[in-house]
């Protein structure tokens, strides 16, 4: 009897922008203080892409090139290549294909994805489909936004929130159960106008009145979306945990989507699990959108072992979410960052 295939998660790199942004130099920008960011969002530093002409293809590049490191993979071996991102480099070519040309990944086909702060989540399901169906061998997922390019830093209400940064994972085949085991995703494009950037797409393409006017920022009316996220994201994960009959006990970390640590803390409650079994490091990389999943799993990496299950989870504009169940397919201490 052939096993079933699923797709593994073999490695994880990442790249996060040297320049740092603390809460007491954005203080000075707007009118913000370090106790509010704290207690409000949960953030204290965020990493910021300097550089003119470097956009989110250069911290995907290094993401990448610091997994293939990693994982000891030569860059032709790799068949397909899927980018999240909401913040491409220019609308066309895609983002993914300037990475893929950029690393050396010469045979693989990449695309973008984007569904926000859910895209890592969106793209590891899609991609893991082309393994569990045999059509490729070694596909990479990367979560890269650079954020600070759509970012007012006049407006205190978003400026605290978004950081710059990459994350990638490899997908592998496997028979042993390991990998992307199950998914639950949604979207709903009713909660769109609470979260979005109205202006630079073909509704209202970019004109000196649009500029004026501040269009090509992020918008968000945040007590809405703390709401939609809270109880989505908890749901969803609930959801997900009942379907593959998974208690919190049985569950090695829950790896939320870093949008505001009241929010992680929430979804974890509402989980019935305890914070040292929660992935967070928002505060030290603030919301980086599609990139604050794989900068989880990279930053909890030696903390992994073979068999941990974890639930992956966000909520993003759109609106997205969903959850995603992964059961960790390598010690994570074999690896050094």
């Amino acid at each position: 009897m052939t096993k079933k295939i699923t797709a593994a998660i073999t490695g994880v790199g990442a790249y996060l922008p040297e320049y740092i942004l603390d809460n007491i130099e954005l203080s000075h920008m707007v009118d913000t203080s370090d106790e509010w960011i704290m207690s409000r969002i949960g953030i204290k530093t965020r990493h910021i892409l300097k550089g003119e002409g470097l956009g989110t293809s250069y911290l995907g590049e290094r993401a990448v090139n610091d997994l293939l490191e990693k994982t000891n993979t030569d860059p032709m071996e790799i068949d397909m290549v899927i980018c999240a991102t909401v913040t491409p480099d220019m609308f066309f070519p895609s983002t993914a294909n300037l990475i893929c040309h950029k690393t050396g990944m010469k045979k693989a086909f990449g695309y973008d994805l984007s569904a926000a702060c859910s895209g890592f989540l969106f793209a590891l399901s899609t991609a893991s489909k082309f393994i569990e169906t045999g059509t490729y061998k070694k596909v990479i997922v990367v979560g890269t936004d650079k954020m600070s390019s759509i970012i007012d830093y006049t407006d205190r209400s978003t400026c605290p929130i978004f950081g710059d940064g990459a994350g990638a994972v490899l997908l592998e085949p496997s028979t042993e159960g390991l990998g992307v085991l199950d998914a639950i995703l949604h979207s709903d494009g009713g909660g769109g106008q609470h979260l979005y950037m109205k202006a630079g797409g073909s509704a209202y393409p970019a004109t000196e009145e649009t500029v004026k006017k501040r269009w090509h920022y992020v918008y968000q009316e945040g007590q809405i979306v703390f709401k939609a996220a809270v109880s989505h994201m908890a749901d969803t994960a609930i959801e997900l945990m009942e379907r593959n009959n998974l208690t919190a006990d049985d569950i090695r970390y829950l790896v939320p989507h870093q949008a505001n640590i009241r929010i992680i803390n929430a979804t974890a409650h509402r989980m019935g699990l305890p914070e040292e079994k929660c992935m967070i490091n928002i505060n030290k990389f603030g919301n980086t959108t599609a990139a604050t999943i794989p900068l989880c799993l990279w930053d909890y990496e030696t903390r992994l072992h073979k068999g941990d299950n974890l639930i992956l989870a966000a909520f993003g504009g759109g609106f997205t979410w969903g959850a995603v169940y992964v059961k960790w397919a390598y010690n994570g201490g074999d690896f050094t960052k």
